[in-house]
């Protein structure tokens, strides 16, 4: 068992929490990256798209070009910033702190409902849960069995290192 960071992980736990980590890390970084590199890019239409109980929410700050470039920023490099914190163990709990809220606002911007059509099609037939919400539990699992302090930079910033080197 590997004891690190305060919690009990049995080598394989902990190696599966760390590839969580990373691949919802890439996933981010990778969405993030795409926009950056996409210079027109918006969050205008995705916005304006809206339905459920928080879509007038939503459509409000698409029609603020305050807010929508607050928006489109905070989205361009949060997602970005979020993605390389989970890649390489840095700050991991902020990071999943973050990515969860995220997540919970594109899913209430989007939520699978019944009788709901979006301009962009959805990945597969969903009822109430789809992949934001299914990331936003996962990142929220990562944020309760923290691994960056045994394999991350976190570890770097330990004062005491001694007690979660493997043994």
């Amino acid at each position: 068992m590997n004891k690190g960071s305060g919690y009990a992980y049995t080598n394989a736990q902990l190696s599966w929490l760390v590839v969580l980590r990373i691949l919802i890390g890439w996933f981010f970084l990778y969405e993030g990256l795409a926009k950056i590199l996409s210079p027109n890019w918006t969050s205008y239409g995705y916005l304006m798209d809206s339905k459920g109980i928080f879509s007038p929410l939503f459509t409000m700050i698409a029609e603020n070009p305050t807010m929508m470039a607050i928006t489109d920023f905070i989205n361009i490099y949060g997602l970005t910033i979020i993605g390389l914190l989970l890649i390489l163990g840095l700050f991991e709990r902020v990071g999943c702190l973050a990515a969860a809220f995220l997540l919970l606002l594109y899913y209430l911007s989007h939520p699978p409902l019944l009788n709901v059509e979006y301009m962009l099609p959805s990945e597969g037939t969903t009822l109430w849960v789809d992949k934001n919400l299914v990331m936003m539990v996962a990142v929220i699992v990562l944020y309760f069995f923290p691994t960056s302090k045994i394999i991350g930079l976190d570890r770097a910033f330990l004062k005491d290192r001694s007690s979660y080197v493997r043994k």
